[in-house]
Parts: C-alpha cells; structure tokens; sequence
C-alpha cells in the first residue's frame, strides 16, 4: 500500500463552503505555478510546460482526492481520455483509479448508524474497521455474516449532495488543462453531472448489478459478486468478496499468452454483448472495477456507471463502424448529421472538411470491428488512434463542440477497453456479439 494510501482522512469537508474553499486554496497554488514557470521563462524562452504541468497535477490531484466524490472522479475520468490532458495529468489522475485516503473508523460508524441505526458490528460477525480499498466515490471494508466474506462499499459522507457545486468549481480547471470551448465543456460537465447523480444512488446501483449479473449470466469466464439488498442502503452496498488480483498484480505475474487472451475475451464479450444485445453498458471501464480470478476468469465488482443508448444513436453510431456505409458518402454524411457530427449550417467546406476527418478517425476505430480476431498488442494501432486524436485535439475546427452528449461516455467506454485489451497484449475474437445494423440504402 502507498504511503498516500495508508494514512487515514478523519473528515472530508463537505459543505459548500468548506470545499469551495479547498478550491480557492488550489486555485492560488495553480496560480503560483504559473507565476513560477513565467518568471523562469523570462530567463530561459526555451522552457517547456512539462514542469508547469507536474506541479498543477500534483496540487489538483492532492486537493481532488481530499475533497473525494465528483471532482475526484472527474479527474479519474480525463486520466482515461489521453487525447484531452497532458500526460503529467495523466500520470497522477491515472492514481484515482486504485488509491485515496481511506477514511477513518468513526466516519463509518456514523455512516452506518445514519442508515442502520447502529453500528457495523452489531450487523456482521465481524468488521474490518481499515479499508481494503479507497476510491473516488467510497471505499471498501471487508466483513463476514454467517460463514459467508462479504465487501462493504460504503460512500463518502456528501459525496452525493456535492456534485453540482463540485463541478461548477472543477470547472475553470478543467477548462484550462482541457483547452475546449466553454459550450464543448457544458456538455462534458452536464452528462459527466448526470451519470454522477446515478453513481452516487447505491440502491440504484445494487438494482442494475444484480439486473446486470443476471443478463451476463452466461457469458464465458465473467463472473459477478452475489449483492444483499437487505444489507445495503443508498450510500451504503453489501455483495461477496471476490478473491482476486487487479490488472496490474495480474500482469506483474507473468502471465501465459493463452490465459491474457482468455481474460481480453471475457472483457471484448461482457462490452460488447451489453452494448448489441443490452443497450446499455458499464461505462466505467477502469481497471480497478475489474478482479481476475485464480481460475482465470473476469470478475466485474462495480456497476455504478451505467450509460443507456437510444436508438437514434445507437444505430447511425454502429452501423458506421460495422458495416460497408463508410463506402457510400451520402449516407455517412446522413449519419454524421443525426449524430450531430456535421451541423446543418456548415458550408460545403466545412461538410467536405469534417466528412474526411471523421471518415479517417471511423475508419481507425473500427478496425478491431473488421476483421474476426485482432491483435491489441499492436502498438501501431495505438500510436495510429492516439496520434490522431492529438492532432485533432490541436486543430481550431475542433474547438467547437461536435457529437452528441452519448458520445462522451460511449467513446469513453470503448477507448477504456481499447486500454485494457492493450495493456493485456490480448489477442481476441472480435465477431462473437456484432452491431445490430438497420441500413437503409
């Protein structure tokens, strides 16, 4: 465990007051660092941001992981969209996804008794009061009842009623790392506001995860923790404790080919069978929601984000990456105008402009989808993806915000697996649960 990790927070400030202060503070560090680097600019013209940009994440980070809740996750969240953050963000919002400090035994307490009406100890066999695991959102405790180990997913306290004043205050930081428009970030910020709302609600969460354990019963090596209902509240979440490693402990022990395939597969099937057959997805696919079992199978631990498609985008979305229409430029087009992608008043530079670029990104995207098995160890396709998104992040035609809202969380889903399936060096058979695709030509 991190030494960040081990030491225990007694109180997490949660009025408004209280936090937006903690963001003023940060606001003045940021505004030091760039004090800094410009003073040190004068002296040398040939200084770069790298410097600059360490010390900002480390202070925003620090802040974002005391306050917890929405503004940590959103920094989890842009640590994911490589393509929006220089990489010094990257690197230290990357650790939300594994470690922040845990909270200390009172606050849970209180959090059992406010719910329960009394404390952990007097519902389980046993308790254990330290966290095995600390995130944006809560942390995890292990228990026992009757025999049976059990994982205690209990929420921080104001987490949920902070959301919207959080990213009203995250908001000029994100909107100085990110560099887009102030129109492009309400719509990041309003559908990021919207799936946090629902992330917070655990009685909707242990709702969807047995609904959704239940729908991927079948899939080969998934495997789901079995949720207490009885035992669990809004903000507070009782399921088995599954044994198991993370990606990283899985990967530092060396592997077979055969069984990073097996676990690429799993994941490739429980993504792609929601999305074709569910029409809604896990949308949060970071590594710390996963656990591989010893006997080698995907164990899926948390359903708190969960992004529905309508029809109007699910179709022209899929039928552009799976089928021949990227072939036939008027119906492509006709899909990029119901998708938002070209608006209707661009000229016919601008349609011609976008049409190429968007055809180019489709076309790169989409090659796991072309072919029935593809190899996510081919640094080439991540340098290609990657190298792409970065070019068009820099182009001013892209400031503008462009797609509609479901392609914030559903690019952040598939990327998400992209990065997993990449970092396994899985190789995986990518026919088995194909796009339902309706043309019309």
């Amino acid at each position: 465990m991190s030494e960040q990790s081990a030491k225990e927070q007694n109180s997490i400030p949660t009025s408004k007051v209280q936090r937006s202060g903690k963001f003023v503070k940060t606001g003045i560090k940021v505004g030091g660092n760039y004090l800094k680097h410009y003073s040190k600019k004068l002296f040398n013209p040939e200084l770069d941001r790298s410097e600059l940009n360490e010390d900002n994440a480390t202070d925003i980070y620090q802040s974002l992981s005391e306050l917890k809740g929405s503004a940590l996750k959103v920094a989890q969240m842009l640590s994911m969209d490589k393509n929006l953050l220089p990489q010094a963000y990257v690197d230290k919002f990357s650790q939300s996804q594994y470690n922040a400090p845990p909270l200390s035994g009172p606050l849970i307490v209180q959090t059992f008794k406010k719910y329960f009406g009394k404390s952990p100890d007097k519902i389980f066999d046993k308790f254990e009061p330290r966290s095995s695991n600390a995130a944006s959102i809560g942390q995890v405790h292990r228990a026992e009842l009757n025999g049976k180990k059990l994982a205690i997913k209990i929420q921080y306290p104001g987490v949920g009623n902070s959301i919207s004043s959080d990213l009203k205050m995250v908001k000029p930081f994100a909107f100085r790392i990110m560099g887009i428009s102030g129109k492009e970030l309400d719509i990041y910020m309003n559908e990021v506001e919207e799936r946090l709302l629902e992330e917070t609600d655990y009685e909707l969460e242990v709702r969807r995860s047995i609904s959704f354990s239940e729908a991927c019963a079948d899939l080969n090596n998934v495997v789901f923790p079995k949720y207490y209902p009885e035992l669990s509240s809004k903000r507070i979440i009782t399921m088995d404790w599954l044994e198991g490693k993370h990606l990283r402990e899985f990967l530092q022990t060396d592997p077979s080919q055969e069984l990073r395939n097996q676990i690429g597969q799993a994941l490739w099937d429980f993504y792609n069978f929601q999305q074709h057959e569910l029409r809604a997805v896990h949308a949060d696919p970071h590594p710390g929601n996963f656990l591989i079992t010893a006997e080698g199978k995907l164990g899926v631990i948390d359903f708190g984000c969960v992004k529905e498609m309508p029809e109007d985008f699910y179709y022209p979305f899929f039928s552009l990456i799976s089928a021949d229409l990227l072939e036939n430029k008027e119906e492509t087009i006709k899909a990029f105008r119901q998708l938002d992608m070209i608006h209707p008043n661009d000229s016919p530079e601008q349609i011609a402009f976008y049409y190429g670029m968007y055809r180019q990104m489709i076309e790169l995207f989409a090659k796991p989808y072309i072919t029935d098995h593809f190899d996510f160890s081919e640094t080439a396709f991540f340098d290609d993806l990657y190298g792409f998104g970065e070019k068009i992040a820099k182009m001013p035609e892209f400031k503008q915000p462009r797609g509609v809202k479901h392609f914030i969380y559903i690019n952040r889903t598939n990327f998400g697996l992209y990065s997993i399936l990449h970092e396994l060096k899985a190789t995986v058979k990518t026919d088995t649960y194909k796009p339902h695709v309706v043309l019309t030509y």
